[in-house]
Formats: structure tokens, C-alpha cells, sequence
């Protein structure tokens, strides 16, 4: 579990998961409401290198930025949940950016078969800090945490 004292924290740790990954990398953001989701994904785009602004995907579903080093997939799919096997999800989990998928959770049989899961929990008595903890789903995701948390302990 890593220990993130503010936003500025938040976006560091994002920018170090951006900084780490490869194509074909996905990463399952869960928490509740104002954990931090767009926060670390924005934090994401900067580690790629993405310069334009992040927004949640909220009401779009999926928003694709091409400009960085990888494309991100930043998706948002609270309000479809299980019927996201109907938007072709599996294209971008097999594709050549890095997609980060909010409330992924959500998503039932239409999980990919390799992920990252990245778990964001409020602190308590202290509204800026967060817990993150992570949990690698197969040998791509394993091996993308790695990385993560070398960077992340040389960077600290």
C-alpha cells in the first residue's frame, strides 16, 4: 500500500504509472466517488506525455488521447456496467495504448483477462490524503506493477 499525503502525491504516483507503461497495459481504477480517479488518471496523461486537459469520461464512456508517447484510453463505465461487452472494450484492452477504465469493477465477464487493478480509498480526518493499493492480474500486469513500484521507491 502506498501512502499518498495530497493531490499533488496522487498525480505523482499517476505520472510514474505513466511513465512505466507499455502498450497493452490496463489499469482498473476503483474507489468510491472522489477517491482520486481522474486525479491519478491525470496524472497518467502527464506521465505519457499527453499535454491536453483530463476530464471524466463520465457521460462520454471512452475519451482517447493520441498525443503522447502512448495513446490513453481513459473510460468511465459506471453507468453501463456488465453491458460494456456490447462497446467492443476488448479492442483498446488489446490495442497499442494504455487503457484506464474507472468503476472497471463494473465491467462482470467483460473484464480483461490481464490487468492491473489500482484501488484508491479516502484517509480519513484528512480530505487530501489516499491509500493506493494495487493488484496485478496476470504476468503483463505483474510485471507493469513491478516497474510501477521500483520507479516509485527510486523517485521517493
Amino acid at each position: 500500500m502506498i501512502a499518498l499525503t495530497d493531490l499533488l502525491a496522487t498525480e505523482k504516483l499517476g505520472q510514474i504509472i505513466g511513465e512505466c507503461a507499455t502498450a497493452g497495459d490496463v489499469i482498473i481504477l476503483t474507489g468510491e466517488l472522489g477517491a482520486g480517479k481522474t486525479t491519478i488518471t491525470k496524472g497518467i496523461a502527464q506521465g505519457l506525455g499527453i499535454k491536453r486537459m483530463v476530464k471524466s469520461p463520465t457521460y462520454t464512456i471512452i475519451r482517447e488521447y493520441e498525443e503522447g508517447r502512448l495513446p490513453l484510453y481513459h473510460m468511465d463505465v459506471y453507468r453501463i456496467g456488465a453491458d460494456a461487452e456490447e462497446l467492443g472494450l476488448e479492442e483498446y484492452f488489446e490495442g497499442e495504448g494504455l487503457s484506464v477504465v474507472e468503476w472497471g469493477q463494473l465491467l462482470a465477464d467483460g473484464m480483461p483477462v490481464d490487468y492491473l487493478e489500482l484501488t484508491l480509498r479516502k484517509v480519513e480526518h484528512d480530505d487530501n490524503a489516499r491509500t493506493a493499493e494495487f493488484t496485478a492480474f496476470g504476468s503483463q500486469s505483474a510485471a507493469f506493477l513491478k516497474r510501477i513500484l521500483n520507479t516509485w521507491e527510486n523517485k521517493a
